[in-house]
């Protein structure tokens, strides 16, 4: 009887069978990796962005109206490029009943701002109190209302600087009145 066993050779040629094959394991799974990764910082940046549409459309929709004589949502120019832009609204970020909005463009880049008093002019004034909240770095961001409709119609251009454009016409509810 013969006894039979593995001869070096096929023991080293299975090893380097072996190792190529988790060459290829560890290079799938390196690749898998990359590739989440990419995918967690999509997600991330789209995530954000519909958070900021949600809050702006939001904002807009459950704006408060003021007295007759005055806009319940006030837009300042400051040039070309940017806006200002002030309201009431029933909606808040951060659990206050009617709080005023502002949304404000300080060095290329957008705030929000929440406040229980009214914003009427900027710069703020200085015993403001809000809550700021950073929305990005802009390189557009304009608000134009529709002035030959008997709705409040508003159409709001964000253009951010990593080239992400949000476009959002709006058509303030104005349910509630102050």
């Amino acid at each position: 009887m013969k006894k039979r066993a593995f001869t070096l050779i096929e023991l080293l040629i299975s090893i380097i069978i072996l190792t190529i094959l988790m060459l290829f394991l560890y290079k799938s799974y390196a690749n898998l990796n990359k590739s989440n990764s990419l995918l967690n910082e999509e997600v991330q940046k789209i995530s954000k962005i519909e958070k900021i549409k949600k809050a702006i459309v939001l904002d807009f929709t459950s704006a408060l109206k003021q007295k007759p004589s005055v806009k319940s949502i006030n837009i300042i120019n400051q040039d070309t490029k940017t806006d200002i832009v002030f309201l009431q609204s029933s909606h808040s970020l951060h659990l206050r009943i009617n709080p005023y909005i502002g949304y404000i463009v300080k060095d290329k880049i957008l705030y929000r701002i929440e406040s229980l008093k009214p914003l009427v002019e900027f710069p703020l004034v200085a015993d403001s109190e809000f809550i700021v909240e950073k929305l990005g770095a802009i390189k557009i961001f304009r608000v134009y209302e529709a002035t030959n409709t008997k709705a409040s119609l508003y159409l709001v251009h964000l253009l951010f600087e990593d080239t992400t454009e949000i476009l959002l016409k709006l058509n303030p509810l104005n349910l509630l009145e102050v």
